[in-house]
């Protein structure tokens, strides 16, 4: 080994091996390394030498030796134990390199220079490891946010129990497909819904009605991805099919048989074998002008329309329908509130009798008031109010006020009793509270029950059994007149007709078509004559409405008919304006 100054140091090495021994002895006991002795020795004289060297150096300079006291880290020595029996291995160099024995400020300035580089080296390398440990952390971090945010995307985005696109990602399916198609493109929109599917999950349970949609959901998917169509589900059990570059209604329609097929085949649940039918509603047209809201809206309206016409089939979209539509759906909001701001009213149509043209009573008729549309038909609101339940409040209202008018004519006029008429629809007919209903009008307005008549409709009426016809016996009980209204459009059975609680007929309005003049067909009038004598046979009064002329209201007085009602007697009136006599 040779020195700095080039004298020979062959003559010192057995006290650098000596050294040497010592310092991988002190250092493997206190730290754990991979390299072996061999490695360390070498590793110590290559350490040595340079040390040595800086202790000849002239000029002096200490700082080259905290190179030294890094490799010490490189070696991978990094303890305060290492370092201090380095240093005290090395506070024996002076002897062994042949340095004045004098000069301790040199090599305590060295062993300095030594410790310093480990401290510094020591820390490079523990913020090395932190630094290799964040990056690493942060990379497996955005690893992991990578697929949490993959994972909560696809949640965002698809139905959990079917594995289906949801509403959101089917609305952005929508916009992107009409924005980006060109000026002649078509879409097509199926919106689709399992008919009683509710019923599965009262009788077999939820967990088997989830079963049920999975199985129909994966025969959906097949269906329309293989066609490369788009199906979301959208709802418990309603579907959408998006169909992009549509040719045409006959494209839509053909998928919409293919689907109800699909679905109609049985579904082997456990020991329970299901069919179920759906109904679809569709809508096709060009892309230019679409809106994905109006298209969703559209065909969900349609889908009902095919529901109403008997479901498991689909319907085609039909603007004059949907128009229809639009306004039940808007009068169903609006109705809600519309008793309680007073927006119904009732008006008055006499009723005559015919005998000697004397006033016998009055039809109420409903009337709303809308402040946007005026005057809303009843032949327009009334199915609205049957279809969302307002119905009964309504009737409610109906009911009271109609014998309030009649109470107070009674009072205001005795020798001129009012039979007051009231419309019953048919899902009051079927409501349990009728019966409370008719007593607590009478008791709260003191009407007396014979001056009150309840219309219902020939088909209703015919059809009822059990406890309405039972609630209608009791209403009857009470005095209250029962009259079959449009007696003559549906299919009576005379011989059941007679058992029921009714006291008069009201003839249908066709009826006044054989006897508008004196040239008609008297084939009519006959008919309306027999009517009237199996009436009267049966003890029942008959009416009829309609009545233009006074040869009419003559011809029916002539064949016996008891009432009329028409524009002859008198258009509808308020309560004031109901004639005297």
């Amino acid at each position: 080994m040779t020195g700095a100054d080039g004298q020979d140091d062959a003559l010192i090495e057995p006290a650098l091996s000596d050294l040497a021994h010592r310092w991988v002895a002190a250092v493997r006991r206190t730290s754990f390394l991979d390299v072996g002795a061999e490695t360390l020795r070498d590793r110590f004289e290559q350490l040595v030498t340079l040390l040595a060297g800086v202790l000849r150096a002239d000029p002096f300079d200490p700082r080259p030796a905290a190179g030294a006291g890094a490799a010490l880290i490189d070696v991978g020595l990094s303890s305060p134990e290492a370092l201090q029996h380095s240093i005290a291995v090395l506070a024996s160099l002076p002897a062994a390199a042949d340095v004045k024995p004098d000069d301790d400020d040199r090599i305590g300035a060295v062993l300095g220079a030594v410790a310093a580089g480990f401290t510094r080296a020591g820390r490079q390398r523990i913020l090395d490891d932190q630094e290799r440990i964040r990056r690493a952390w942060a990379r497996a971090l955005t690893d992991a946010e990578h697929s949490l945010q993959l994972e909560l995307h696809h949640q965002a985005h698809h139905d959990p129990l079917t594995g289906l696109p949801n509403r959101v990602l089917l609305y952005r399916h929508l916009t992107d497909t009409l924005g980006e198609a060109g000026g002649r493109d078509r879409i097509g929109v199926c919106f689709l819904d399992l008919d009683e599917f509710k019923t599965v999950n009262d009788t077999l349970g939820h967990g088997s009605g989830d079963r049920l949609l999975v199985a129909l959901a994966d025969r959906l998917r097949a269906c329309v991805n293989g066609a490369g169509h788009f199906v979301a589900r959208v709802g418990g059990d309603e579907f959408v099919v998006v169909v992009r570059h549509s040719t045409g209604p006959g494209q839509l329609t053909e998928l919409a048989e293919a689907m109800l097929a699909e679905l109609s085949k049985p579904v082997r649940l456990d020991s329970h074998e299901l069919s179920v039918s759906a109904s679809i509603g569709i809508v096709e047209q060009p892309c230019h002008g679409a809106d994905p809201d109006e298209l969703l809206r559209a065909a969900d309206a349609t889908l009902y329309l095919a529901k109403e016409e008997g479901r498991a089939r689909y319907a085609l979209f039909d603007a004059k329908r949907n128009a229809q539509q639009v306004l039940r759906y808007g009068l169903t909001g609006r109705l809600a509130g519309a008793l309680d701001r007073g927006e119904f009213e009732l008006v008055y149509q006499p009723l005559v009798a015919l005998a000697d043209n004397r006033l016998r009573g009055a039809e109420a008729l409903l009337r709303w008031r809308h402040p946007d549309l005026g005057t809303v038909s009843p032949n327009t609101f009334i199915p609205v109010a049957e279809q969302s339940g307002m119905i009964h409040p309504l009737g409610r209202w109906v009911l009271r006020e109609s014998c309030r008018v009649a109470a107070d004519w009674q009072r205001s006029h005795p020798d001129t009793p009012l039979l007051i008429s009231v419309n019953v629809s048919p899902r009051q007919c079927t409501d349990p509270r009728l019966l409370d209903d008719v007593r607590h009008a009478l008791a709260d307005t003191g009407l007396s029950p014979a001056n009150l008549q309840l219309e219902l409709t020939e088909t209703v009426l015919m059809q009822s059994t059990g406890q309405p016809i039972q609630t209608l016996r009791t209403i009857a009980d009470l005095g209250v007149r029962i009259v079959i209204d449009d007696f003559g459009i549906g299919y009576s059975n005379l011989a059941y007709l007679r058992h029921l609680p009714v006291h008069g007929l009201k003839l249908a309005g066709a009826f006044m078509a054989g006897i508008r003049s004196l040239a008609s067909d008297h084939v009519d009038e006959q008919i309306v004559e027999t009517v009237i004598r199996l009436a009267h046979t049966l003890q029942m009064t008959v009416t009829a409405e309609g009545i233009e002329t006074a040869d009419q209201a003559g011809r029916l007085a002539s064949l016996g008919c008891d009432l009329g009602q028409g524009w002859h007697f008198g258009r509808p009136v308020t309560a004031g304006e109901i004639p005297s006599r």
